[in-house]
């Protein structure tokens, strides 16, 4: 046996390791999820350092999203033609550059540009692995994207944490930053010489045109705005909410962690959550927890904005993956694409957000300014004097006060939830007709 053969079949696997598969995918989505909470718990550390103002750290914030949208509408299409695992080492790749591009940054144009392409990366890593973990577990679609999904919020709790514990420890940002470098370099290997599965759509003899057909229907457009909402109450709040709750009482990133925390715990625990309610179902309870939920963080201080963000925690808990799940069940012939404009819309809806959040806050700011004071006296005030306690009411304030102002958000997707779920009565999951081939490949799960 020559060398080449020997390299071949130690390092290029000629089955499909499922379970490997769908575990390297948990890790990849854990980098995009330390991203997000690394970026919210320093972006105060930024406004100080590089003297920006909320609206500047709302379109960098907002850059990843952009860069996200950009590489899932672009990807999720290209795992028919790429493959999916071509995609996934590039997101490696380029998570690596966006890393240390950030790390080197000093100021907002050289923070803006490698947050954008640390956003293409999560793109690509979501664009690929949401139809790959549809085709590997066809038959229980919404729990098993809730369960991968489930490693963004656990993501973002180890994110916090890390966040946390480094600036308490007097570590500056870009240690912080730097962290995302070593599983960055575990899910490249754990991909690396892996056998990847077709896309479901592709396996099943659906044709592009099909495809297309059927992102026009009414259905997939209506979802389609539904995602545009919850993708904004859940990510687009989320990444400010340690900003926004920092002088509630509770450290903001503590607060972020703990709500990150339930939606993992949620996610994983899908299963009995989806025998006693169907996709729809799941959706509306999530619409009534997230409006409570926000309107309670909005009025609470103290101990119980951990209370009020634990209802908002159940409410978003579940958004993303079960709009996922709705479009692989009800609408499995969009494919890929389906899935990719989806997130894709998701991620345009945060990138809008995460600027005009910024902004309401600003305007919250000046109005909760106290008569005879000004921003900038009061920004540069010295720890433990008046003026800083001052300072400190006023950020409280307009965290609250734009908070109630998101409220609205929840309340349109009640009625629109309520539509869907009367729209969909006695309807259910929609099965494709899988190739033998891909069949007998996906017996391996290890």
């Amino acid at each position: 046996m020559n060398r080449g053969r020997v390299l071949r079949r130690l390092f290029l696997r000629t089955t499909i390791a499922a379970g490997r598969l769908f575990n390297g995918s948990c890790v990849a989505l854990i980098v995009t999820a330390l991203a997000f909470a690394i970026r919210g718990g320093i972006m105060s550390d930024w406004s100080v350092q590089f003297g920006l103002t909320g609206t500047q750290l709302g379109w960098i914030a907002g850059g990843a999203f952009w860069g996200t949208a950009l590489s899932i509408l672009i990807g999720g299409p290209l795992c028919d033609f790429l493959g999916i695992g071509r995609l996934l080492m590039a997101a490696c790749l380029s998570h690596a550059v966006g890393i240390i591009l950030t790390i080197v940054s000093v100021g907002f144009w050289s923070l803006f540009f490698p947050t954008l392409l640390i956003g293409i990366s999560n793109g690509l890593i979501e664009g690929a692995s949401n139809p790959m973990v549809a085709t590997l577990y066809h038959d229980e679609k919404t729990k098993k994207l809730n369960q991968f999904h489930a490693w963004w919020p656990g993501g973002v709790v180890m994110g916090g944490l890390i966040a946390y514990g480094l600036h308490r420890l007097g570590f500056d940002w870009r240690i912080q930053v730097g962290t995302m470098l070593l599983p960055t370099v575990i899910y490249g290997f754990m991909f690396l010489g892996q056998k990847f599965p077709q896309t479901e759509r592709v396996t099943s003899g659906v044709t592009t045109r099909e495809m297309f057909a059927e992102i026009l229907r009414p259905l997939f457009l209506y979802m389609i705005g539904c995602m545009f909402v919850t993708a904004a109450i859940e990510n687009g709040t989320n990444q400010w909410i340690a900003m926004l709750l920092e002088h509630s009482g509770v450290p903001g990133i503590l607060v972020l962690v703990w709500v990150t925390g339930l939606m993992m715990v949620g996610r994983l625990a899908i299963g009995p959550m989806s025998r006693r309610l169907n996709v729809t179902g799941i959706l509306l309870m999530s619409a009534i927890f997230s409006a409570i939920g926000l309107y309670w963080m909005s009025q609470a201080s103290g101990l119980w904005s951990l209370a009020a963000a634990g209802a908002y925690a159940i409410g978003i808990c579940y958004y993303w993956p079960t709009m996922l799940g709705f479009v692989a069940e009800r609408l499995p012939r969009s494919g890929a694409l389906g899935l990719a404009v989806i997130g894709g819309v998701g991620m345009i809806s945060i990138s809008i957000a995460m600027p005009v959040i910024g902004h309401i806050y600003d305007k919250q700011l000046a109005l909760a300014l106290p008569a005879g004071s000004t921003m900038e006296a009061l920004r540069a005030a010295v720890p433990g004097t008046a003026d800083a306690a001052k300072w400190g009411a006023v950020q409280f304030a307009a965290g609250s006060a734009t908070l109630g102002r998101l409220v609205v958000l929840p309340l349109i997707l009640i009625v629109a939830f309520t539509g869907l779920i009367l729209q969909q009565r006695g309807k259910t999951t929609v099965t494709l007709t899988r190739a033998e081939p891909l069949k007998e490949a996906l017996k391996e799960k290890a």
